[in-house]
């Protein structure tokens, strides 16, 4: 069965613990990666665990990973989001892969800051995959298979500037912001009979109470074996690693249609990009200092549930 993990700091020292009912049960040992946390303990040992538990609400609660790791996104990987996007999910026959800055990882529970330049501050609720072990060479990796190179999932929020990742075409910069990236609270560890239950994990993410994505895994476009299979292709992954796996539609950024899209390449570039921060400007759906987002994934029956993500947006004082 699926396992809670929980990365915090007690009375001045990061540790490990396994989560059930508000209470931490300490994990032993000294483990500052999430990639050392992954290497020396494994999800059938850490379910037997007892020991005298501590409060939640004596803890802080860090990110479960840790930022040494890569940080690995993919973008339009849902049906919806990808139509969302002037794209064709049965023509798009490939995965869109960027990197974020693992400096912008945060704890779940983090503010984030909305620097004073940028207009446009999105959201963006992801299933994040957490690597198991080293892969060096191209794999195959199968549905049958998984349970060997994933260690477990967490909720991901991928916040972007989108008035600087789509004019500067700066996926990297409009999405590494410091704070853009919060991870947790949990990393569910998962056991292989739990890997069928990744097809079919409800994620919700609401601003200010108000639900604005809401989908299922069911609908992923590229799966995370396919995924795994190929970016173990391109580059070296490693234990603790962070892949995250798309959003669904929802997000505040419009796209125009793939004909208006096909008129604005025809026009001056400062024409175009005055009307495209125009109809941004006309949003209202854009994060501002004071919103409060909460992002959640589980599955119906509640047997898998990693916990809820509360962000509050505030503004750089810089």
């Amino acid at each position: 069965m699926a396992l809670n993990v929980l990365h915090y700091r007690y009375q001045g020292r990061a540790q490990w613990g396994v989560i059930r009912a508000g209470m931490i049960t300490p994990i032993p040992g000294d483990f500052p990666t999430t990639a050392a946390f992954l290497q020396s303990n494994t999800v059938e040992a850490l379910s037997g665990l007892a020991g005298t538990a501590i409060k939640v609400s004596e803890v802080e609660i860090l990110s479960p990973v840790t930022r040494n790791q890569q940080f690995v996104c993919l973008g339009a990987n849902y049906r919806q989001h990808m139509i969302e996007s002037g794209m064709n999910p049965d023509a798009k026959h490939f995965n869109m892969v960027f990197t974020k800055a693992p400096g912008c990882i945060v704890p779940a529970t983090s503010d984030v800051v909305r620097p004073r330049h940028v207009r446009f501050l999105d959201y963006e609720i992801e299933l994040g995959l957490v690597m198991k072990r080293d892969v060096t060479t191209r794999e195959s990796v199968t549905e049958a298979n998984l349970h060997d190179y994933v260690a477990g999932i967490v909720i991901v929020n991928d916040y972007s500037a989108r008035d600087i990742q789509i004019p500067q075409m700066q996926f990297y910069k409009g999405k590494s912001y410091r704070t853009f990236g919060p991870v947790g609270p949990y990393l569910c560890l998962l056991q292989k009979d739990d890997f069928g239950r990744l097809r079919d994990l409800q994620l919700r993410l609401a601003v200010n109470g108000v639900i604005r994505q809401s989908d299922s895994t069911a609908n992923l476009v590229h799966r995370p074996a396919e995924t795994l299979t190929e970016l173990s292709g391109v580059h070296d992954l490693h234990a603790g690693d962070l892949i995250a796996t798309g959003t669904p539609a929802g997000c505040a950024l419009s796209v125009p249609s793939p004909a208006k899209q096909r008129i604005a390449a025809l026009l001056p570039e400062a024409t175009k990009w005055r009307m495209f921060m125009k109809v941004q400007a006309a949003r209202p759906q854009y994060l501002k200092p004071g919103d409060v987002v909460e992002a959640r994934i589980f599955s119906a029956d509640s047997e898998i549930d990693l916990g809820t993500q509360r962000n509050r947006v505030v503004e750089d004082a810089a």
